[in-house]
């Protein structure tokens, strides 16, 4: 295994305990992080759209407010997310916006994703920056998860 590869491994691996933190808590369970180009966090975060009353708290989002303030710039170019679901329409375009290099996912959404499945927001000529994307990172641990959760919500 490439060390990127194995990079993207652990990184992922830490994406996948903060959405066990939110399955716990009762919210679908995304986990999210971000890190700078030297592979340092910068911010983490899972979902809380149910805790937080906002239905924009997305761990994605979540990690951007945190990582704009603490880098005093809405743009955080050179970072990589790593995200434990294929991010939605509202989250890709706001990793768009702030500049985000690329974006490592776990489990494909075939719902709601954006980055692949349902819509490509990360290729598009359209849009004045594009993401590299790199799905499938640990996606049976990810997809696992996330069955598990909404077979229990069933219940």
């Amino acid at each position: 295994m490439r060390a990127a590869d194995r990079l993207d491994a652990s990184l992922m691996a830490r994406a996948l305990v903060l959405a066990e933190a939110a399955a716990s808590a009762g919210e679908v369970p995304v986990g999210a992080l971000l890190v700078d180009g030297y592979g340092s966090t910068l911010a983490e975060a899972a979902n809380c759209p149910i805790a937080n009353h906002d239905p924009t708290a997305h761990a994605e989002i979540e990690v951007l407010r945190a990582a704009g303030v603490a880098a005093g710039n809405y743009r955080l170019s050179g970072t990589t997310l790593y995200v434990s679901l294929e991010p939605c329409c509202m989250c890709a375009g706001a990793l768009i916006h702030a500049r985000v290099e690329r974006v490592v996912f776990g489990a494909k959404d075939p719902r709601a994703g954006a980055l692949g499945s349902v819509f490509n927001l990360a290729e598009s000529p359209d849009l004045n920056h594009q993401l590299e994307v790199t799905g499938g990172v640990m996606e049976d641990e990810s997809a696992l998860l996330l069955q598990r959760f909404f077979q229990d919500r069933r219940r």
